[in-house]
């Protein structure tokens, strides 16, 4: 199994549009600063699952030399984690989308030309794909009706992403996705900075401190953090194309 973060930026990415802050700046030259739209690819021999498809989907696709998905799983219908799904026009023939009913319709309904094949998930219930075990559990990510994160299981290791979310996440989702051996987390600003709808870096951390996570990795970065090669110093960043094997 292999985990690749495609994209590890905000809604606006990095560099954000107009800004020449440190970041910026510093995303401006190519560097691991630079952020493309939330999204993560899972894979084995078997086949390719995205969770989440970012407007940025088909840079992070040829960059990656990707050129079939078989499954998408959504965790919530805002724009930069599925606007990248009209990209699949005139590249693949099927789409299989999974998630939260009302996630899955709320995204199909707005790209029916797709014609992609709906599965609704339930809450805490495993599912396979490409010989793998993907479960769905509720996150809170305010006005989001069913928020969700992802877990993946390959009956030996343990992969959770915690999806956008903020710090208060049910007590049933916390037991459910305990010990996890990597922990990919929404930490979209850094600790000094409060925020709404997402966690801040040491909130992400206190989570995976409580779940028992064995490795954690912080995502949905904004540019109000500073450089990545700087920030990475002190905090387990993540960055676009990092990889994962087990």
């Amino acid at each position: 199994m292999k985990i690749t973060l495609l994209g590890t930026g905000d809604a606006p990415g990095t560099p954000h549009i107009g800004c020449s802050c440190a970041s910026c700046t510093d995303a401006k030259k190519g560097t691991k600063s630079q952020r493309t739209r939330f999204s993560v690819l899972v894979q084995t021999s078997k086949g390719n699952v995205l969770i989440d498809t970012s407007p940025d989907m088909r840079e992070q696709l040829l960059r990656e030399n990707i050129s079939y998905i078989d499954a998408v799983i959504w965790t919530h219908g805002h724009y930069d984690h599925y606007g990248g799904f009209p990209e699949f026009y005139r590249v693949q023939q099927h789409i299989d989308v999974y998630g939260a009913q009302d996630t899955v319709d709320y995204i199909t309904d707005k790209f029916l030309f797709l014609n992609p094949e709906k599965h609704y998930m339930d809450l805490y219930k495993p599912i396979e794909l490409i010989g793998l075990e993907f479960s769905i559990f509720e996150v809170k990510h305010f006005p989001e009706k069913l928020p969700i994160g992802v877990m993946i299981s390959d009956k030996r290791n343990k992969i959770v992403v915690s999806g956008d979310t903020e710090k208060e996440i049910p007590e049933k989702t916390l037991e459910y996705i305990k010990n996890p051996d990597l922990f990919i987390a929404d930490a979209i600003v850094p600790q000094h900075m409060d925020v709404k709808k997402h966690m801040n870096s040491t909130q992400a951390l206190e989570i995976a401190q409580r779940i028992g996570a064995k490795k954690t990795i912080l995502t949905h970065l904004s540019h109000y953090y500073g450089p990545h090669d700087i920030e990475a110093e002190k905090l387990p960043l993540g960055y676009d194309g990092m990889t994962f094997e087990f």
